[in-house]
Protein backbone atom coordinates (compact mmCIF):
# COMPACT_ATOMS: atom_id res chain seq x y z
CA UNK A 1 0.00 0.00 0.00
CA UNK A 2 0.86 3.62 -0.91
CA UNK A 3 -0.22 5.42 2.31
CA UNK A 4 -0.13 2.66 5.08
CA UNK A 5 -1.02 5.23 7.60
CA UNK A 6 -4.71 5.60 6.34
CA UNK A 7 -5.50 2.30 4.60
CA UNK A 8 -4.09 -1.13 3.80
CA UNK A 9 -5.14 -4.34 1.34
CA UNK A 10 -8.13 -4.56 3.82
CA UNK A 11 -9.72 -3.17 6.53
CA UNK A 12 -12.49 -5.97 8.08
CA UNK A 13 -13.94 -2.98 10.16
CA UNK A 14 -17.20 -4.47 9.87
CA UNK A 15 -16.82 -6.55 12.58
CA UNK A 16 -15.01 -4.28 15.22
CA UNK A 17 -18.28 -4.03 16.54
CA UNK A 18 -17.24 -6.59 18.48
CA UNK A 19 -15.12 -5.21 20.61
CA UNK A 20 -16.07 -6.02 23.97
CA UNK A 21 -18.50 -8.69 23.01
CA UNK A 22 -16.65 -11.69 21.64
CA UNK A 23 -15.23 -14.49 24.10
CA UNK A 24 -11.23 -13.69 25.24
CA UNK A 25 -8.43 -16.65 24.50
CA UNK A 26 -8.65 -16.71 28.47
CA UNK A 27 -12.35 -17.60 28.65
CA UNK A 28 -12.02 -20.64 25.53
CA UNK A 29 -12.12 -24.05 27.18
CA UNK A 30 -8.76 -25.85 27.75
CA UNK A 31 -7.46 -28.48 28.94
CA UNK A 32 -4.28 -28.19 31.30
CA UNK A 33 -5.28 -24.06 31.59
CA UNK A 34 -2.36 -23.15 34.08
CA UNK A 35 -0.19 -24.53 31.75
CA UNK A 36 -1.78 -23.68 27.77
CA UNK A 37 -2.71 -20.37 29.00
CA UNK A 38 -1.02 -18.59 31.19
CA UNK A 39 2.20 -19.12 29.71
CA UNK A 40 1.58 -17.44 26.72
CA UNK A 41 0.67 -14.24 29.00
CA UNK A 42 3.14 -11.57 29.70
CA UNK A 43 4.51 -12.69 32.83
CA UNK A 44 3.36 -10.27 35.57
CA UNK A 45 7.20 -8.99 36.24
CA UNK A 46 7.64 -7.43 32.96
CA UNK A 47 3.96 -5.84 33.21
CA UNK A 48 4.64 -4.19 36.52
CA UNK A 49 8.79 -3.44 35.01
CA UNK A 50 7.12 -2.15 31.89
CA UNK A 51 4.50 -0.04 34.66
CA UNK A 52 7.19 1.60 36.27
CA UNK A 53 9.62 2.46 32.60
CA UNK A 54 6.40 4.54 31.40
CA UNK A 55 6.30 6.52 34.93
CA UNK A 56 9.71 8.04 34.69
CA UNK A 57 9.76 11.09 32.65
CA UNK A 58 13.17 10.05 29.88
CA UNK A 59 11.79 6.85 29.03
CA UNK A 60 8.09 5.51 27.46
CA UNK A 61 6.78 2.00 27.98
CA UNK A 62 7.55 -0.29 25.57
CA UNK A 63 4.89 -1.75 23.11
CA UNK A 64 7.02 -4.79 22.54
CA UNK A 65 8.32 -6.70 25.61
CA UNK A 66 11.26 -9.04 25.42
CA UNK A 67 11.17 -12.69 27.13
CA UNK A 68 12.31 -16.29 26.38
CA UNK A 69 10.61 -18.51 24.10
CA UNK A 70 7.23 -20.51 25.63
CA UNK A 71 8.11 -23.61 26.19
CA UNK A 72 5.31 -26.40 24.85
CA UNK A 73 3.63 -28.40 27.48
CA UNK A 74 2.82 -31.96 27.15
CA UNK A 75 0.02 -33.00 25.00
CA UNK A 76 -0.47 -29.50 23.33
CA UNK A 77 -0.59 -29.30 19.92
CA UNK A 78 -1.67 -25.89 19.81
CA UNK A 79 2.21 -24.78 20.91
CA UNK A 80 3.29 -25.81 17.85
CA UNK A 81 3.20 -24.86 13.72
CA UNK A 82 2.34 -28.29 12.75
CA UNK A 83 1.16 -28.22 9.54
CA UNK A 84 4.48 -26.22 8.22
CA UNK A 85 5.59 -30.36 8.24
CA UNK A 86 2.56 -32.69 7.78
CA UNK A 87 -0.51 -32.66 5.52
CA UNK A 88 -4.04 -31.11 6.80
CA UNK A 89 -7.30 -32.13 5.19
CA UNK A 90 -5.42 -33.08 2.03
CA UNK A 91 -3.72 -30.27 1.32
CA UNK A 92 0.53 -29.99 1.55
CA UNK A 93 2.41 -29.28 3.96
CA UNK A 94 2.79 -25.71 4.74
CA UNK A 95 6.92 -25.38 4.26
CA UNK A 96 6.59 -23.90 0.98
CA UNK A 97 4.36 -21.17 1.55
CA UNK A 98 6.26 -20.36 4.39
CA UNK A 99 9.33 -19.89 2.67
CA UNK A 100 7.82 -17.92 0.09
CA UNK A 101 6.50 -15.41 2.37
CA UNK A 102 10.31 -15.05 3.96
CA UNK A 103 12.10 -14.46 0.68
CA UNK A 104 9.46 -11.51 0.35
CA UNK A 105 10.16 -10.08 3.24
CA UNK A 106 14.21 -10.62 3.13
CA UNK A 107 13.44 -8.82 -0.15
CA UNK A 108 12.30 -5.91 1.66
CA UNK A 109 14.35 -5.71 4.17
CA UNK A 110 17.27 -5.71 1.51
CA UNK A 111 15.94 -2.13 0.54
CA UNK A 112 16.23 1.32 1.01
CA UNK A 113 12.46 1.73 2.45
CA UNK A 114 13.46 -0.80 4.60
CA UNK A 115 16.67 0.65 6.56
CA UNK A 116 14.49 4.01 6.83
CA UNK A 117 12.23 2.73 8.04
CA UNK A 118 14.14 1.17 10.92
CA UNK A 119 16.00 4.78 11.80
CA UNK A 120 12.64 5.51 12.69
CA UNK A 121 12.11 2.37 15.01
CA UNK A 122 10.97 3.09 17.98
CA UNK A 123 12.74 0.04 19.89
CA UNK A 124 16.47 0.67 19.58
CA UNK A 125 17.49 -3.16 19.66
CA UNK A 126 15.13 -3.95 16.96
CA UNK A 127 17.39 -3.22 13.95
CA UNK A 128 16.92 -3.73 10.52
CA UNK A 129 20.55 -5.77 10.40
CA UNK A 130 19.09 -8.01 13.10
CA UNK A 131 15.55 -8.61 11.98
CA UNK A 132 17.34 -9.25 8.63
CA UNK A 133 19.70 -12.14 10.53
CA UNK A 134 17.17 -13.34 12.56
CA UNK A 135 14.92 -14.20 9.27
CA UNK A 136 17.87 -15.51 7.51
CA UNK A 137 18.93 -17.94 10.51
CA UNK A 138 14.89 -18.66 10.87
CA UNK A 139 14.98 -20.15 7.35
CA UNK A 140 18.02 -21.82 7.47
CA UNK A 141 16.09 -23.80 10.74
CA UNK A 142 12.97 -24.56 8.74
CA UNK A 143 14.67 -26.21 5.61
CA UNK A 144 16.98 -28.22 7.78
CA UNK A 145 14.58 -29.31 10.96
CA UNK A 146 12.12 -32.05 10.15
CA UNK A 147 9.86 -31.69 12.59
CA UNK A 148 7.79 -28.92 14.81
CA UNK A 149 9.07 -30.24 18.11
CA UNK A 150 12.24 -29.83 16.44
CA UNK A 151 11.87 -26.15 14.85
CA UNK A 152 10.39 -25.25 18.65
CA UNK A 153 13.30 -26.41 20.17
CA UNK A 154 16.07 -24.59 17.94
CA UNK A 155 13.84 -21.40 18.56
CA UNK A 156 13.84 -21.67 22.13
CA UNK A 157 17.98 -22.11 22.28
CA UNK A 158 18.61 -19.26 19.93
CA UNK A 159 15.55 -16.43 20.00
CA UNK A 160 14.03 -14.18 22.15
CA UNK A 161 10.26 -13.41 22.17
CA UNK A 162 9.29 -9.78 21.61
CA UNK A 163 5.54 -9.87 22.76
CA UNK A 164 3.01 -7.11 22.32
CA UNK A 165 1.47 -5.68 25.06
CA UNK A 166 -1.61 -5.99 23.53
CA UNK A 167 -4.75 -4.09 23.76
CA UNK A 168 -4.88 -4.49 28.17
CA UNK A 169 -1.26 -3.87 28.26
CA UNK A 170 -0.92 -7.69 29.72
CA UNK A 171 -0.74 -9.14 26.20
CA UNK A 172 -4.28 -9.50 24.94
CA UNK A 173 -4.32 -8.56 21.22
CA UNK A 174 -7.20 -8.74 18.84
CA UNK A 175 -7.38 -11.08 16.00
CA UNK A 176 -9.56 -9.99 12.90
CA UNK A 177 -8.73 -11.54 9.20
CA UNK A 178 -9.12 -10.55 5.69
CA UNK A 179 -8.40 -11.69 2.14
CA UNK A 180 -8.66 -11.37 -1.43
CA UNK A 181 -12.37 -11.55 -3.14
CA UNK A 182 -13.38 -13.14 -6.53
CA UNK A 183 -15.73 -11.32 -8.53
CA UNK A 184 -16.70 -10.87 -12.03
CA UNK A 185 -16.48 -7.98 -13.63
CA UNK A 186 -16.70 -6.06 -17.06
CA UNK A 187 -14.04 -3.95 -18.91
CA UNK A 188 -16.86 -1.41 -20.20
CA UNK A 189 -20.44 -0.50 -18.53
CA UNK A 190 -23.64 -2.91 -19.76
CA UNK A 191 -26.69 -3.14 -18.73
CA UNK A 192 -25.93 -6.12 -16.12
CA UNK A 193 -22.41 -3.99 -14.90
CA UNK A 194 -23.37 -0.82 -13.76
CA UNK A 195 -21.09 0.05 -10.95
CA UNK A 196 -17.82 0.72 -11.35
CA UNK A 197 -14.60 0.49 -9.40
CA UNK A 198 -12.20 3.54 -10.07
CA UNK A 199 -8.58 4.48 -10.75
CA UNK A 200 -6.69 6.52 -8.81
CA UNK A 201 -7.16 10.55 -9.94
CA UNK A 202 -4.15 11.69 -11.23
CA UNK A 203 -4.85 15.64 -9.72
CA UNK A 204 -5.89 13.96 -6.11
CA UNK A 205 -3.06 15.95 -4.44
CA UNK A 206 -4.72 19.15 -5.51
CA UNK A 207 -8.33 18.14 -4.50
CA UNK A 208 -9.45 20.84 -1.68
CA UNK A 209 -9.36 19.32 1.90
CA UNK A 210 -12.24 18.53 3.26
CA UNK A 211 -12.10 16.03 0.15
CA UNK A 212 -15.66 15.22 -1.35
CA UNK A 213 -17.56 12.30 0.46
CA UNK A 214 -18.87 9.28 -0.86
CA UNK A 215 -22.23 10.11 -1.33
CA UNK A 216 -20.41 13.39 -3.20
CA UNK A 217 -18.53 11.49 -5.55
CA UNK A 218 -21.12 8.73 -6.37
CA UNK A 219 -24.33 9.47 -5.10
CA UNK A 220 -26.96 7.40 -2.94
CA UNK A 221 -27.68 4.95 -5.69
CA UNK A 222 -23.50 4.95 -6.62
CA UNK A 223 -24.14 5.91 -10.33
CA UNK A 224 -23.40 9.06 -10.30
CA UNK A 225 -20.07 8.92 -10.59
CA UNK A 226 -19.79 10.12 -14.21
CA UNK A 227 -21.40 13.45 -13.07
CA UNK A 228 -18.44 14.70 -10.78
CA UNK A 229 -14.79 14.59 -9.84
CA UNK A 230 -14.98 10.33 -10.88
CA UNK A 231 -15.70 10.96 -14.25
CA UNK A 232 -13.26 8.84 -16.89
CA UNK A 233 -12.12 7.26 -14.14
CA UNK A 234 -14.30 4.35 -13.86
CA UNK A 235 -11.74 1.07 -14.17
CA UNK A 236 -13.96 -2.09 -13.76
CA UNK A 237 -17.98 -2.46 -13.98
CA UNK A 238 -19.50 -4.82 -11.46
CA UNK A 239 -23.30 -6.29 -11.20
CA UNK A 240 -23.35 -5.72 -7.65
CA UNK A 241 -23.31 -2.29 -5.58
CA UNK A 242 -21.80 -3.97 -2.73
CA UNK A 243 -19.15 -5.57 -4.75
CA UNK A 244 -17.01 -3.07 -5.77
CA UNK A 245 -17.28 -1.31 -1.84
CA UNK A 246 -16.74 -4.77 -0.07
CA UNK A 247 -12.86 -4.25 -2.28
CA UNK A 248 -12.43 -1.27 -0.89
CA UNK A 249 -13.21 -2.72 2.47
CA UNK A 250 -10.60 -5.36 1.41
CA UNK A 251 -8.19 -3.84 -0.62
CA UNK A 252 -7.46 -6.00 -3.73
CA UNK A 253 -9.84 -8.69 -5.82
CA UNK A 254 -9.30 -11.05 -8.11
CA UNK A 255 -11.65 -10.59 -11.36
CA UNK A 256 -13.18 -13.15 -13.97
CA UNK A 257 -13.99 -10.46 -16.68
CA UNK A 258 -16.59 -11.24 -19.51
CA UNK A 259 -14.22 -12.61 -22.37
CA UNK A 260 -13.06 -15.11 -20.13
CA UNK A 261 -9.63 -13.90 -18.76
CA UNK A 262 -8.70 -12.87 -15.29
CA UNK A 263 -6.95 -10.12 -13.94
CA UNK A 264 -6.59 -8.20 -10.41
CA UNK A 265 -6.84 -5.33 -8.88
CA UNK A 266 -5.67 -3.09 -5.99
CA UNK A 267 -5.18 -0.20 -3.75
CA UNK A 268 -4.00 2.89 -5.46
CA UNK A 269 -5.11 5.65 -2.88
CA UNK A 270 -8.16 7.04 -0.85
CA UNK A 271 -9.53 10.50 0.18
CA UNK A 272 -8.92 11.79 3.75
CA UNK A 273 -11.58 9.94 5.58
CA UNK A 274 -12.12 7.51 7.91
CA UNK A 275 -13.57 4.30 7.47
CA UNK A 276 -16.68 4.06 8.87
CA UNK A 277 -18.53 0.55 9.54
CA UNK A 278 -21.93 -0.32 8.12
CA UNK A 279 -22.13 -3.28 10.33
CA UNK A 280 -21.92 -0.39 13.32
CA UNK A 281 -24.54 1.65 11.27
CA UNK A 282 -26.59 -1.68 10.56
CA UNK A 283 -26.36 -2.33 14.52
CA UNK A 284 -27.04 1.33 16.01
CA UNK A 285 -30.20 1.29 14.04
CA UNK A 286 -31.13 -2.12 15.57
CA UNK A 287 -31.16 -3.85 12.88
CA UNK A 288 -29.30 -6.60 14.48
CA UNK A 289 -27.81 -7.23 17.97
CA UNK A 290 -23.86 -6.36 18.54
CA UNK A 291 -23.91 -10.30 19.68
CA UNK A 292 -26.07 -11.51 16.79
CA UNK A 293 -24.19 -9.67 13.66
CA UNK A 294 -21.46 -11.00 11.80
CA UNK A 295 -19.75 -10.51 7.93
CA UNK A 296 -22.43 -13.40 7.03
CA UNK A 297 -25.15 -11.79 8.49
CA UNK A 298 -24.35 -8.48 7.19
CA UNK A 299 -24.13 -10.01 3.60
CA UNK A 300 -27.13 -11.83 3.61
CA UNK A 301 -29.25 -9.34 4.88
CA UNK A 302 -28.09 -7.51 1.90
CA UNK A 303 -28.60 -9.82 -0.49
CA UNK A 304 -32.48 -9.65 1.12
CA UNK A 305 -32.88 -6.22 0.96
CA UNK A 306 -30.17 -4.96 -1.79
CA UNK A 307 -32.14 -1.13 -1.50
CA UNK A 308 -30.65 -0.99 1.67
CA UNK A 309 -27.53 -0.62 0.12
CA UNK A 310 -28.29 3.01 -1.13
CA UNK A 311 -28.77 3.88 3.03
CA UNK A 312 -25.67 2.30 4.43
CA UNK A 313 -23.48 2.38 1.99
CA UNK A 314 -23.25 6.14 1.55
CA UNK A 315 -22.95 6.57 5.52
CA UNK A 316 -19.20 5.42 5.11
CA UNK A 317 -17.58 8.48 3.88
CA UNK A 318 -14.13 7.07 3.35
CA UNK A 319 -13.58 6.06 -0.87
CA UNK A 320 -10.62 4.24 -2.16
CA UNK A 321 -8.78 3.99 -5.80
CA UNK A 322 -7.69 0.98 -7.20
CA UNK A 323 -4.90 0.13 -10.42
CA UNK A 324 -5.43 -3.01 -12.30
CA UNK A 325 -2.49 -5.65 -11.20
CA UNK A 326 -2.51 -7.70 -14.20
CA UNK A 327 -3.01 -10.88 -12.29
CA UNK A 328 -0.62 -10.31 -9.63
CA UNK A 329 -1.06 -11.46 -6.01
CA UNK A 330 -2.52 -9.25 -3.31
CA UNK A 331 0.20 -6.83 -1.73
CA UNK A 332 1.15 -5.75 1.16
CA UNK A 333 2.11 -2.34 2.64
CA UNK A 334 5.75 -2.83 2.26
CA UNK A 335 5.62 -3.60 -1.46
CA UNK A 336 5.59 -7.46 -1.57
CA UNK A 337 2.78 -9.75 -2.56
CA UNK A 338 0.82 -11.56 0.64
CA UNK A 339 0.95 -15.08 1.48
CA UNK A 340 -2.47 -17.09 2.43
CA UNK A 341 -2.34 -17.66 6.20
CA UNK A 342 1.44 -16.69 6.63
CA UNK A 343 0.79 -12.86 6.13
CA UNK A 344 -0.28 -10.63 8.66
CA UNK A 345 -1.35 -6.60 8.82
CA UNK A 346 -0.20 -4.37 11.79
CA UNK A 347 0.35 -1.01 12.68
CA UNK A 348 3.08 -0.12 11.22
CA UNK A 349 4.00 2.77 13.38
CA UNK A 350 4.37 0.41 16.49
CA UNK A 351 5.66 -2.68 14.69
CA UNK A 352 8.57 -4.11 12.57
CA UNK A 353 7.74 -4.20 9.02
CA UNK A 354 8.64 -7.22 7.22
CA UNK A 355 9.73 -8.98 10.71
CA UNK A 356 9.37 -12.87 11.72
CA UNK A 357 5.96 -13.04 14.25
CA UNK A 358 4.67 -15.70 15.55
CA UNK A 359 0.77 -15.62 16.24
CA UNK A 360 -1.46 -17.98 18.68
CA UNK A 361 -5.16 -17.21 18.14
CA UNK A 362 -8.44 -18.91 17.48
CA UNK A 363 -8.46 -19.26 14.16
CA UNK A 364 -11.64 -20.25 11.90
CA UNK A 365 -11.39 -23.73 9.80
CA UNK A 366 -13.74 -25.53 7.56
CA UNK A 367 -13.93 -28.92 8.86
CA UNK A 368 -14.50 -32.62 7.13
CA UNK A 369 -18.25 -32.02 7.29
CA UNK A 370 -18.22 -28.31 5.59
CA UNK A 371 -19.01 -26.64 8.88
CA UNK A 372 -17.03 -23.92 10.30
CA UNK A 373 -14.95 -24.71 13.76
CA UNK A 374 -12.15 -22.40 15.75
CA UNK A 375 -8.85 -24.09 16.69
CA UNK A 376 -6.38 -22.61 18.48
CA UNK A 377 -3.03 -22.66 16.91
CA UNK A 378 0.36 -21.21 16.84
CA UNK A 379 1.51 -19.86 13.24
CA UNK A 380 5.07 -18.51 12.33
CA UNK A 381 4.05 -15.29 10.11
CA UNK A 382 5.67 -12.42 8.38
CA UNK A 383 4.36 -8.95 9.55
CA UNK A 384 4.26 -7.68 5.90
CA UNK A 385 0.76 -5.22 5.96
CA UNK A 386 -0.95 -2.36 7.68
CA UNK A 387 -4.47 -1.06 7.77
CA UNK A 388 -6.65 1.92 8.38
CA UNK A 389 -8.44 0.31 11.36
CA UNK A 390 -5.71 -1.70 12.47
CA UNK A 391 -4.44 0.63 15.12
CA UNK A 392 -2.23 0.26 18.71
CA UNK A 393 -0.70 -2.71 20.05
CA UNK A 394 -3.85 -4.51 20.17
CA UNK A 395 -4.52 -5.09 16.89
CA UNK A 396 -3.79 -8.08 13.99
CA UNK A 397 -5.02 -8.62 10.61
CA UNK A 398 -4.79 -12.09 9.51
CA UNK A 399 -4.64 -12.57 5.58
CA UNK A 400 -6.47 -15.56 4.78
CA UNK A 401 -6.30 -15.74 0.68
CA UNK A 402 -8.84 -15.35 -2.04
CA UNK A 403 -12.22 -16.44 -2.74
CA UNK A 404 -15.31 -16.98 -1.18
CA UNK A 405 -13.65 -19.56 1.82
CA UNK A 406 -11.09 -17.20 2.54
CA UNK A 407 -13.99 -14.80 2.78
CA UNK A 408 -16.20 -17.04 4.58
CA UNK A 409 -13.21 -17.66 7.17
CA UNK A 410 -12.50 -14.05 7.40
CA UNK A 411 -15.78 -12.75 7.72
CA UNK A 412 -15.90 -15.12 11.45
CA UNK A 413 -12.57 -14.35 12.71
CA UNK A 414 -12.71 -12.26 15.76
CA UNK A 415 -10.65 -12.97 18.79
CA UNK A 416 -8.18 -12.55 21.42
CA UNK A 417 -4.95 -14.22 21.40
CA UNK A 418 -1.09 -13.15 21.48
CA UNK A 419 1.40 -11.48 19.07
CA UNK A 420 5.52 -12.10 19.36
CA UNK A 421 8.82 -11.12 16.80
CA UNK A 422 11.22 -13.33 16.76
CA UNK A 423 14.61 -12.01 17.23
CA UNK A 424 17.84 -13.92 17.72
CA UNK A 425 19.93 -13.68 20.86
CA UNK A 426 21.99 -10.58 21.38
Amino acid sequence: MTNPAIISISVPVFLLIFLGQIQSLGNAKLSQPECQLKKWNIPAFLIAKNQITSSTKTKAASVLLPRIPVTCCQDDGSCLDEVIYKNENGKPSDKKALLTAIDRSLQYLKTARAENAYKAYQIPEITRDRVLKSLTRFRQLLITTNSPTELHAAIEREFVLYQSIGKDSKGSVLFTAYYEPFYSASRVPTPKYRYPAYRLPPNLKSWTKPHPTRLELEGADGLQGAKGKLRGLELFWFSDRLEPYMIQIQGSARLKLTDGTETTIGYAGNTAYNYKSIGRELANDGIFSVEDITMPVILDYFQKYPQKLNVYIPRDPSFVFFQENQGAPAQGSINVSLTAERSIATDKSLMPPGALALIRAPIPFVNSTGEMEHRIVSRYVLDQDTGGAIKGAGRVDYFLGTGKVAGDRAGVTVSDGQLFYLLLKP
